[in-house]
């Protein structure tokens, strides 16, 4: 029986068995650490900006008092909401206000 949905040459194809998937019990929320990833092209000020092609990446550290800018290279990426509140694309002050509330790690 094909699904609706499946195409046709692959409606017919065996599936591989993995079995049951190991089980794994996370840890709760307040021992987990938070990791945030980005195409923002976020940067503290004076550090190397990305540019087009890019592929590499950089580490915002939430203890470094100098600006973030946005280096997003390009010309057709709003940065409007970004420039008033760097908030809405890196929320490091919830993060930290989660952190203080043990609601996470860190």
């Amino acid at each position: 029986m094909r699904g609706e949905g499946v195409p046709e040459g692959l409606a017919g194809r065996d599936l591989l068995d993995f079995g049951d998937p190991p089980r794994v019990d996370p840890k709760p929320p307040s021992e987990r650490r938070v990791s945030i990833g980005s195409t923002a092209g976020l940067i503290h000020r004076g550090d190397r900006s990305f540019g087009l092609g890019s592929a590499d990446d950089r580490v915002i550290d939430r203890d470094d008092e100098r600006d973030l800018l946005m280096t997003h290279p390009s010309t057709n990426f709003d940065r409007s909401g970004s420039a008033q509140d760097h908030e809405v694309v890196l929320p490091l002050q919830r993060l930290r206000e989660a952190a203080d509330d043990g609601l996470i790690g860190a």
